[in-house]
Parts: C-alpha cells; structure tokens; sequence
C-alpha cells in the first residue's frame, strides 16, 4: 500500500497537468495569436513576438499570472527544468491591465506578450501557456508551437482517394527534406502532427513514413491523412451593436444588447455554400469607439437552428474559436418543440465571428455533416508539424512546418 499511493498520487498530478482547462464564466474573449489582425496562427517560428488577451467580466482588477510550460510532441509534460528553456521567469504577473470604457458591461482587459524582459524562450517545441489567479489555480490554458527551419516541409492536398468519401474527405500529404539531420531511425526519432484550422481537437498524429530517401521522408497515404472537409463557416459581424448589421436579424436593448442572428434551417439535403471565412476564428472590433480592447461591448448573441425533427440521442453546439472549439454547458443548444428549433445565447464581445454548429453522439463523436455536410470542395488550411528527437534526446525539437491554404478543386 505504501509503495501504491505515490504512483496513484503522480498518476494523477499527471493527468491534471496535461489536461486542457475550461475557463470559468466570467473569463471572456481569449486570445492568443501573433501581432496582427488577420494572423490567427498557434504555430510560428522561434522568436516570433505573441500576444495573449482576455477579458474577466467581473470588472475587478485581479493578479492574474502566466507560466510557461515546455510539452513532449504528445502535449505530455517535457523533462526539460524551466532555465533549459528559458531565459528569465517562467512565471510572472500580468501588467498590461485595462478597465472597460463606455459599455453597458463592465469588464477588466488583461493582456501580456511574449517574448518579454522577463521571459524568454530559447527552444523550439511545443509550449503550454497557463493563467494563473493569486491562489495559485490554473484559470485556463492555450498552446502554441515554436519553430526551427531546419527542415523542409512540402505540403499538398487533394480530394480523398477513398471511394466511399470522394466527396467529403480531403487528403493531406507531404514530403520532410532534411538534408542537415542524420536519422538513425526516423521511426522512433522524428514525430509529426497534421492539423486542419489550427485545431489540435482533430489533428491527426502517429503517422510514420510511408517512404524513406537519403535525407528525405514521404507521408503518401489514402487514408491515415483524411480530414473531413466540413463546410464554410457561418458568421456574422456586430462592430455596430446597437443596430441590425450583417447576419443580425433585430437588436433588443436590456441589460445588455441582445442581438438576434437569422435562423440557420437544417435540411435533409446538404449543399456546399461559398463563402470566405477565417476557419472558425474571431476578430474584436467596434465602430463605436476608438480602441476594441476596451471600448468594445459585450452583446448577448441568439442563436437558431430550424430542424424538421429533433435529433435522436445527440447533442447540438454552437462551435467555433471564440471558446477554442470546446463543447461546453454555455454554447450547448436546447430544443424548443414549439418551433421545432435548436436555440442557444450567450455573450460574445463586439466583432466579426466565425462559427457552425457540430453534433456530439452519446459516444462522444463530434460531427458537422448533420447539419452543415462534408465537402471536399471546402477551403480549409492545413499545417504540418515535424518533431525530432536524437535517440538519448531529452526533448522534441520542431525542426520544420509546412502548411497550405486547399482552395478546393471545382
């Protein structure tokens, strides 16, 4: 008994560290992206200067902390201690704190960057970033990847090769050049991971090379790379709050402005429909005042979904990056039997949003083709994510990425 207890104990420090953490209620708006508007990618080279921001709807300025952790390639815990991979703290309070301006909803605006004068990253790999409040409690978490180019990734994507997906399913695959790396056996030494949208949830790992050439290796597969295609995000865009814009079909003043979207109507037969769309993510903005991060206000957002029957032992979600594609209580859709409609509202602050809706079975399958399909033809972008670790090595590096924006083929 005495020898068990620790193994149990460690087991299940182990699982809380890797875990994914939801945030609570009031934490809102978490971002974590490179500088720039339109760059949404978790995925960048070593160096390359992040922002994360959230906001707390509380109001109340908190000490709120991050921590840097280094991961394995399997988001397991890195063997590395802290000063192996940082230069300065791996932990620190965040400074950069806003109160609301103007708005209907109170809110405090955290943000930090890294690198910084106090933390910085010397290692490519896989990285957890965690928040902290002053109890020491992880509030929630985001990854992100850090690059070397070492390697070189050749990318490319096509309609799926399996018959019975033709048209649903799309087929990555790729070539790894690495002319400097000596591999003794790429099996065990090199790892990759292939995501679509920058969505670790569906990313496809444990894929070895199908071919191997003098400092080259070939991932040719029909099947083991299949992604489902989905379809083009749904969206909308409410910088203007007080007034019906675009996808909101009326606006009703309470507590906060509730913004009513069109309904979507779900039907038997599934169409692809055009649209261009930033693959689920979510931009900040308002017309009405000067600076988003804090001027910005929260509306309450109404969603609908028209269906001809109520789907039999699944549930129904509101799904996109504004929560980090996540099925929780608050974006879980309820049925209204009256008006044969899936109904779901929450709060979303100002900006122009991406999202869909997705099943999940009672097994735990999440499934857009219920309700939006599958398409081959959808525009989605993959990345490709290439780990070595030397046999002996004590941490995987990220020696290359490539990735490809699939436009479709019409």
């Amino acid at each position: 008994m005495k020898k068990t207890l620790p193994f149990i104990l460690l087991l299940f420090l182990f699982k809380v560290t890797t875990a994914q953490k939801n945030e609570p209620d009031y934490i809102k708006s978490i971002q974590l992206k490179p500088l720039g508007d339109r760059n949404f990618s978790i995925v960048v080279p070593l160096g390359t200067p992040l922002e994360l921001s959230f906001d707390d709807l509380e109001g109340d300025q908190k000490n709120y902390y991050y921590k840097v952790e280094l991961m394995n390639h399997d988001w397991t815990p890195s063997s590395l201690i802290a000063n192996q991979y940082l230069e300065g703290f791996q932990s620190n309070v965040i400074f950069n704190v806003e109160n609301s301006f103007n708005t209907f909803q109170n809110y405090t605006h955290y943000s930090v960057k890294l690198p910084n004068q106090n933390t910085r990253i010397t290692k490519s790999g896989n990285y957890l970033l965690s928040v902290l409040d002053q109890y020491d409690e992880v509030i929630f978490t985001r990854r992100f990847t850090l690059y070397e180019s070492v390697a070189v990734v050749g990318v490319s994507v096509s309609r799926s090769r399996n018959t019975k997906t033709l048209d649903q399913q799309q087929t990555v695959n790729f070539i790894v050049n690495h002319p400097t790396i000596r591999l003794n056996n790429p099996n065990q030494e090199i790892h990759v991971a292939v995501l679509q949208n920058q969505n670790w949830k569906t990313a496809i790992t444990n894929v070895e090379p199908q071919f191997y050439k003098p400092s080259q290796l070939i991932y040719r597969y029909t099947r083991q790379t299949n992604f489902w295609g989905g379809n083009q995000y749904l969206f909308f865009d409410n910088k203007i709050i007080r007034n019906s814009s675009v996808n909101v079909a009326r606006v009703v003043r309470k507590d906060l402005y509730h913004n009513y979207l069109y309904p979507y109507k779900n039907k038997e037969v599934k169409n692809y429909t055009y649209n261009p769309d930033i693959n689920g993510q979510f931009i900040i903005r308002t017309l009405e005042g000067d600076n988003p991060k804090t001027e910005a206000d929260y509306a309450m957002m109404h969603f609908a979904l028209e269906v001809e029957d109520q789907f039999e032992n699944k549930d129904v979600y509101v799904y996109g990056a504004f929560n980090n594609f996540k099925l929780t209580d608050e974006n879980k859709m309820y049925y209204d039997t009256g008006t044969k409609t899936y109904l779901a509202n929450f709060p979303l602050k100002q900006g122009f949003y991406n999202y869909t809706f997705v099943t999940r079975s009672g097994n735990g399958d999440i499934s857009q083709a219920d309700i939006l399909g599958n398409f081959s033809k959808t525009e989605n972008e993959y990345t490709v994510i290439v780990y070595y670790r030397p046999l002996g090595g004590l941490f995987d590096r990220v020696i290359g990425v490539g990735s490809i924006s699939y436009q479709g083929e019409r």
